[in-house]
């Protein structure tokens, strides 16, 4: 009869242990076998990677909002680009606080329309190179003018099994994975580290990527620098690692209930 509660307790352990999900499942940017130091390359996948420094600069799209402000040595003159109150601008939170902006919506052909310039097409130009074109445009009107030129819409959605999903701005106009994964709270013990989900707008279509968080070679990946307007979506584990999951949370409890149980039996 005391054989009972020995083979109770080989029971829970032999499920505790089994339930449980294996380190290499939700540890980030493991290391391959080689134990030597590793440096990942950063290469140029295409044309929004800058050929000099190799690192990702946003592209203006249609529909995307802008900050323009003007200046030149005549304040008077300047204002004249400069008209929009900030009542009249679209709402983007405490980003106005800091920026002197006028907004302006780049058109469905890509083109925004400045007061005597005319129609500007900037669609496909990075920030810097958008500056300098609209520079350029502006000499004939002003005297040694000055453009400054931001984002205001820049966001990426972050869904699924995440601590906190939602929509997040970009002031910086600059954002990874890693640091869009952090601003989210991090992934959960639900989340799927392997299958994330990256969609993304390109030329007038939707592109679909997956990304393996626990592969160090990530930071060399095309899509580790996020896009204005990229949904990351976080899957979940399946239902019966979500269930071992649960089972491995309360397993503790019924080992010492199991333990006490068989104490009682044996000392009776």
């Amino acid at each position: 009869m005391r054989k009972a509660p020995y083979l109770l307790i080989l029971t829970v352990l032999a499920l505790t242990f089994s339930s449980c999900r294996h380190v290499k499942d939700v540890t980030y940017f493991q290391a391959t076998r080689d134990t030597s130091a590793q440096k990942v390359s950063y290469p140029n996948f295409d044309k929004t990677h800058d050929l000099k420094t190799s690192m990702y600069e946003a592209v203006i799209q249609p529909n995307d909002i802008l900050s323009i402000y003007v200046s030149s040595l005549s304040q008077e003159a300047s204002s004249f680009f400069n008209t929009i109150s900030k009542s009249e601008r679209p709402d983007f939170g405490d980003s106005y606080s800091t920026r002197p902006n006028v907004g302006y919506m780049v058109d469905v052909n890509g083109n925004i329309e400045m007061p005597l310039v005319g129609k500007v097409k900037i669609a496909g130009l990075t920030t810097t190179i958008a500056r300098d074109t609209l520079q350029k445009r502006l000499e004939q009107y002003l005297q040694s003018p000055s453009v400054r030129l931001y984002f205001e819409n820049f966001k990426v959605t972050i869904l699924g099994e995440v601590t906190h999903p939602g929509v997040f701005s970009v002031t910086n106009e600059k954002i990874t994975i890693p640091e869009a994964i952090g601003m989210a709270g991090d992934l959960n013990i639900f989340g799927n580290r392997k299958d994330i989900l990256i969609i993304r707008e390109l030329n007038g279509s939707k592109t679909y990527t997956k990304i393996d968080l626990t592969r160090r070679d990530l930071f060399s990946a095309p899509y580790y620098d996020l896009h204005s307007n990229d949904i990351l979506y976080v899957p979940p584990i399946k239902d019966k690692l979500a269930q071992s999951d649960n089972f491995y949370r309360i397993a503790p409890m019924i080992l010492s209930l199991g333990t006490l149980f068989a104490f009682i039996l044996l000392n009776r």
